[in-house]
């Protein structure tokens, strides 16, 4: 089969013999049991040229998808016994990056002598097959797609304030008061100044408004922190607040869809050491219970 594959893509009995490291006759023997096994001709031959049979032309196909499997379940399986090594390329959104991964990514590095990685710090959707990334690290809630993606932990979405904001402007008791408040609006989130919620067994969405916006968590935490209004934010950016009492969570019974921080890489087939402990480490990493949500 591969040297019948081998003709095809050559175009010649003599280019495959070189290409397989063989003699022209050896080449022609193998094809021509090929074809005595099948009972059919697979090619037309001619002095001067080589073409496919119409079965020879769907038997080629399919010929071509079971050595790209059989190829990579060996790769795949050589691949599992060895060590992760070379250079791994992660992309990360940056609030969530700088306040947890860069932590793991130390771990890792430790466990892993022969890896090095290469970190890159942005809250764009970059494009792994384009861009060479060999994971991404993404808090969605993730659309279907050609990509594989292993859930690492919970992102719970929550409505924000300081204790002094609350004191000045009082609390919202129900979504629709939150059009009487300076709302900070974060880009990243797709909705942007919609914010949805649940009410009265439906979903509600509210047109905020406010005097800031921008696409960086950790600087919706510092505006909150500044008393400038109330935020949606991911319980990962504010944790730490919450527990020490510097910021409150509000509005709880109407929250909307909660998110989820994902491990995103491009196939799973003959996928490299270096990514799949990666993936693994990160998993065990956060988990159910990531620490962001102990308060």
């Amino acid at each position: 089969m591969r040297t019948f594959v081998a003709v095809v893509k050559e175009g010649s009995f003599t280019s495959a013999a070189k290409r397989r490291d063989m003699s022209t006759a050896l080449v022609s023997k193998y094809v021509g049991q090929l074809e005595d096994q099948l009972g059919v001709r697979l090619l037309n031959r001619t002095t001067r040229s080589l073409t496919l049979t119409e079965i020879g032309a769907v038997y080629f196909e399919r010929c071509q998808q079971l050595l790209d499997d059989f190829d990579e379940l060996e790769a795949t399986v050589q691949d599992r016994d060895a060590a992760p090594r070379g250079t791994l390329i992660v992309s990360a959104p940056v609030t969530f990056g700088e306040m947890y991964l860069t932590d793991a990514m130390a771990q890792f590095l430790a466990q892993h002598q022969e890896v090095r990685i290469d970190f890159r710090l942005t809250d764009r959707l970059v494009n792994l097959v384009e861009e060479g990334v060999d994971v991404a690290i993404r808090i969605a809630e993730l659309a279907d797609s050609s990509l594989i993606a292993r859930r690492l932990a919970p992102a719970r979405i929550v409505v924000c304030a300081s204790p002094e904001y609350l004191k000045r402007h009082g609390a919202p008791q129900r979504p629709d008061d939150l059009l009487e408040h300076c709302c900070i609006v974060d880009t990243n989130f797709r909705s942007g100044s919609l914010w949805q919620f649940n009410e009265d067994g439906g979903h509600k969405t509210i047109n905020v408004d406010g005097r800031f916006t921008v696409n960086n968590a950790e600087s919706v935490r510092r505006m909150l922190l500044a008393d400038v209004g109330i935020a949606l934010i991911p319980t990962f950016a504010v944790g730490p607040d919450i527990r020490e009492g510097r910021l409150k969570i509000l509005l709880e019974e109407y929250e909307g869809s909660n998110l989820g921080v994902y491990a995103v890489y491009a196939h799973s087939r003959h996928l490299a050491a270096k990514v799949r402990a990666f993936v693994d480490f990160s998993v065990k990493s956060f988990g159910s219970s990531p620490e962001w949500d102990r308060y």
